[in-house]
């Protein structure tokens, strides 16, 4: 024990000091970081003008992404900004060459997810192998649900789509899927043409019946169904019109135009049934083969596409009204990003199946 200025201090064994304390922390002595969030949207090479559009709506420029594809084929990506903690939203549709695409899209993916992205968002206008979601034959595979398990794989957390052209494609995923319509978007376009009252919605087949019957709500007509027969792929057969389209517009509804085969004889079926116009409503415009020139070619008064997939303005015939998607896609992209309800820009009605 010792004395200093008329104090007492008190030898302690070592292990045993007390260590002073200080005085307690500030505000100023410490960092506070409020829930930050920060978009970006990025194009793979499938439609740069579809993602242009979309990134315009937002308000926003595309994130600078170097994407070649090297002498060998394989294909290299590289953010060129930094992406960490960014909420990413990668758009690519399945336009030609499906494969690589696909493959591109893979490959941001995986590229996002290292750079440490906080939620990747794949914005696929139209999915890639979305026909191919169950076995028709004996030892086929079922090719959505593969394409759906290595987006995942890769590091998707969130997929926005358009007109799948079955619902069931939704289950295939572990993650949230946001399935946009273009239904609303085409009975609208169809009640601003001013057709008249005598209108009917033409389902292509009887998988399509509930839907169309959803279209034919919305432009205020009927409801036709065609019953058909498919000898072998993208050949179909129209065996019969069931309902009534003796002095009507028809306007049939599908997901997908791929060599127009079935649009064609579908209506052609509808004008042998005394359909006095016959118009035509499809989200996925893939144009394929001979379907431009069948189309041109064909009885229809107009048929009506959107944007999903590119289409050569300069090779369609005019007959062909092309209509974009952009404002449905940055819609749902902002509604995603603010957490705000995706199903209310569609009132609820974009699961239509």
């Amino acid at each position: 024990m010792s004395t200093r200025s008329g104090t007492t201090e008190l030898t302690r064994l070592p292990g045993l000091e007390v260590k002073e304390v200080g005085p307690a922390l500030e505000p100023s002595h410490f960092i506070e970081r409020a829930p930050q969030k920060r978009l970006m949207v990025v194009s793979g090479r499938s439609h740069p003008v579809l993602a242009q559009r979309i990134a315009g709506l937002l308000g926003v420029e595309l994130a600078g992404v170097d994407l070649k594809t090297f002498a060998d084929g394989e294909t290299y990506c590289r953010f060129e900004e930094s992406v960490r903690g960014a909420d990413m939203f990668i758009v690519q549709t399945a336009a030609k060459p499906i494969d690589q695409n696909l493959w591109e899209l893979l490959i941001m993916v995986n590229a996002a997810k290292l750079a440490s992205a906080k939620r990747i968002t794949a914005v696929i206008p139209l999915f890639f192998y979305a026909r191919q979601d169950k076995k028709s034959r004996p030892r086929e595979p079922i090719t959505a649900k593969l394409v759906a398990d290595v987006l995942q794989t890769a590091g998707v957390d969130r997929v926005l789509t358009m007109d799948l052209h079955a619902g069931q494609v939704q289950g295939f995923f572990n993650v949230p899927v946001d399935h946009m319509t273009a239904v609303p978007m085409f009975a609208q376009h169809v009640r601003d043409l001013g057709l008249g009252d005598d209108l009917v919605a033409v389902a292509p087949d009887t998988g399509r019946t509930k839907l169309a019957g959803k279209f034919a709500e919305m432009i205020g007509g009927g409801l036709v169904v065609l019953n058909k027969e498919r000898p072998e792929h993208n050949v179909a057969k129209v065996t019969s019109v069931i309902g009534e389209v003796e002095g009507k517009v028809a306007v049939m509804t599908d997901d997908i135009i791929d060599t127009a085969g079935t649009l064609c004889a579908g209506a052609e079926a509808l004008k042998e049934a005394g359909a006095t116009r016959v118009i035509a409503c499809a989200t996925h415009a893939l144009f394929n083969g001979p379907a431009l020139e069948r189309i041109g070619n064909s009885v229809f008064d107009r048929v009506i596409v959107t944007d999903t997939v590119p289409v050569d303005e300069l090779s369609k015939p005019d007959n062909v009204e092309v209509l974009t998607t952009s404002e449905i896609l940055a819609e749902t992209i902002h509604n995603v990003f603010s957490d705000d309800s995706v199903s209310a820009i569609f009132a609820g009605e974009n699961q239509l199946f």
